[in-house]
């Protein structure tokens, strides 16, 4: 069984907003690019921006960093607006922005300097950064000789060295191997737990599905759905599968499960049962409890959420990494 980010995070709603867009919007002469776009995001919260090639991503993440004024609407960060906010964001870009020539260790020095980090503070900020992204060992490697997981991983460093209130990956994983990937999402899911909002985009939609606490989908500069992945499935009207293996009356348990309460439908197969149901997770006690005097013995259970691909599929029209 798949649980997700959402599952496990502390409610949004009970943690303090960061970051506060409302009503954004941006047009590049008839062309309008986002289209009033408002969304918040809580410290601790991981909140993944996904949408088609063109569906306007890349101008809202500019908009929300400072690098381009919006037409209309504004951007809060802790408070702050403006210089003082951008002051506040680490931008890792999905172009490795680091000097090849220079080391692990120097081009942490160089960005944290331009953050206006004193020699003290900023040695220990590096070394901080290098633990942080398991690049410790490899500080004095210069970036040229580095595997291409290695650079994603200091390039994600340069954009943490100032201790940012919100950090905006785009497209983080793009192009590495499964170990450097999977390291780097570990680093986030490390990122949430310290309290950092993380604003995430990704063509990978397992991804969200497991760091994102919730998802916002745009389409045609518009934010068209948002909230966590059970809330975006609940939406479109998908449900829950959940596959029985049984041994003895599998016919007495199938009509069992057709009489609780939330389960749509329930059928036989080659080694069990197949039920489509509301809210797996929660109805299972009460499908055990009303199948334990029959004659069927349930000698596995998988719960299969719906992911959020149908959901995206559903709501623009074509798949993320089209």
């Amino acid at each position: 069984m798949t649980v997700s980010a959402a599952t496990r995070a502390t409610p949004s709603s009970v943690r303090r907003t960061l970051l506060t867009c409302r009503n954004l919007s941006r047009h590049f002469g008839d062309r309008v690019a986002v289209d009033d776009v408002s969304l918040t995001i809580a410290a601790g919260e991981t909140y993944g921006l996904l949408g088609p090639n063109g569906a306007g991503k890349t101008t809202t993440i500019r908009m929300i960093c400072g690098l381009l004024r919006p037409d209309t609407g504004w951007v809060d960060l802790d408070g702050r607006r403006g210089r003082r906010a951008r002051a506040l964001i680490g931008y890792v870009p999905q172009d490795i922005a680091l000097y090849p020539d220079l080391t692990a260790r120097e081009n942490l020095v160089f960005f944290g300097r331009l953050y206006g980090l004193g020699s003290r503070a900023l040695a220990r900020r590096v070394d901080e950064v290098l633990e942080l992204i398991d690049l410790r060992d490899r500080r004095d490697d210069r970036v040229e000789d580095m595997s291409g997981g290695m650079r994603r991983r200091l390039n994600i460093g340069a954009g943490l060295v100032h201790s940012p209130t919100l950090l905006v990956l785009d497209e983080p994983t793009v192009g590495v191997d499964p170990q450097s990937r999977h390291a780097i999402m570990t680093s986030v899911r490390a990122f949430g737990a310290e309290g950092l909002a993380v604003l995430y985009t990704t063509h990978y939609m397992e991804e969200a599905e497991r760091l994102c606490d919730r998802v916002g989908i745009i389409d045609r500069g518009r934010l068209v759905a948002e909230g966590t992945r059970r809330e975006l499935v609940a939406r479109v009207g998908e449900r829950d599968r959940i596959d029985l293996v049984v041994t003895g009356d599998v016919d007495a348990l199938v009509r069992a499960c057709r009489g609780v309460p939330g389960v749509a439908t329930a059928n036989r197969t080659a080694d069990g049962a197949q039920l489509i149901v509301q809210d797996g997770n929660e109805l299972l006690p009460r499908l055990l409890a009303a199948t334990a005097d029959l004659d069927a013995v349930v000698r596995s259970i998988e719960v299969s959420e719906p992911d959020l691909e149908s959901v995206f599929l559903h709501l623009t029209g074509t798949a993320l990494r089209e």
